[in-house]
């Protein structure tokens, strides 16, 4: 199928193609656990990813800086007051929005060509990507809008990583330049233009090193295979029994003792 900005996200294309998004539905990242089943049931049509506070506020900063604010606003009725404001748990979003507006350099990086779709082959998948601000020949920018940019995220036995690691910002970029080289032979450097959720928030443009992006794609060239079985019905997905598709379909079949609460910290 032919992807449009009307259908990238439809079940469809999600089935015909791998994305980001879903490769770490089924694989994870460092900060968040993946499970299996909870991707195929999404696939599916089973089950559907909670719409949170925090994923809403982002999604708000995203669609102004794509042009897409009314669209947004149609879709998401219920963050907005009858007046048509925004409701208070909300606001934080226009004040991200103002403190990245006041920032020369940081806007110079949204100015490229935006929600640009590209498609290609890699590992044996068809993936699709959708830039949020595509500078041709030059540079591959992805806006985050994050709780914090200077947290520290412990992760047992690796230590500390910061936000871009920890949430697989650099697989990200890592697919995106691979794609937007298999399309136009350029391999364009990458950065993550990100602003947080703070009470003043915080801005920075962040450039991906190379050598992130190069370990992360060796990464998603292993897992790929059994992604692509799974999507294919070849083999049966496994249940992270962490996730709230887990919690809310477990069937209890016997007993566990108290050390088995904690699973694996």
């Amino acid at each position: 199928m032919k992807l449009t900005q009307e259908n990238y996200f439809s079940p469809e294309a999600d089935r015909e193609y791998l994305s980001v998004s879903q490769y770490k539905k089924f694989v994870g990242t460092m900060g968040r656990v993946g499970c299996e089943a909870e991707a195929m049931a999404c696939l599916n049509g089973e089950w559907a990813m909670k719409k949170t506070t925090s994923l809403l506020v982002g999604s708000y900063v995203d669609a102004h800086f794509e042009g897409t604010l009314d669209l947004f606003k149609a879709q998401n009725p219920d963050i907005f007051t009858k007046q048509g404001t925004l409701k208070a748990e909300y606001r934080r979003a226009e004040e991200v929005i103002n403190r990245i507006e006041r920032d020369d350099y940081f806007m110079l990086h949204m100015q490229g060509e935006k929600q640009v779709i590209m498609t290609g082959e890699l590992f044996g998948a068809e993936w699709k990507i959708k830039m949020d601000s595509y500078f041709p020949d030059t540079l591959i920018v992805d806006l985050k809008c994050m709780k914090s940019l200077r947290e520290a995220n412990w992760v047992k036995d690796s230590g500390y990583m910061n936000f871009i690691t920890y949430w697989g910002y650099d697989l990200q970029g890592a697919i995106y330049q691979k794609i937007v080289e298999i399309n136009t032979g350029k391999k364009l450097p990458v950065k993550i233009a990100a602003a947080s959720k703070e009470e003043y928030p915080d801005i920075a443009v962040i450039q991906v090193e190379q050598s992130l992006m190069d370990a992360a794609l060796a990464e998603v060239e292993s897992n790929v295979p059994k992604i692509l079985a799974l999507k294919n019905g070849e083999i049966e997905p496994l249940r992270c029994e962490m996730c709230d598709y887990c919690k809310h379909t477990r069937v209890l079949t016997h007993s566990i003792w108290t050390e088995d609460l904690l699973g694996e910290v």
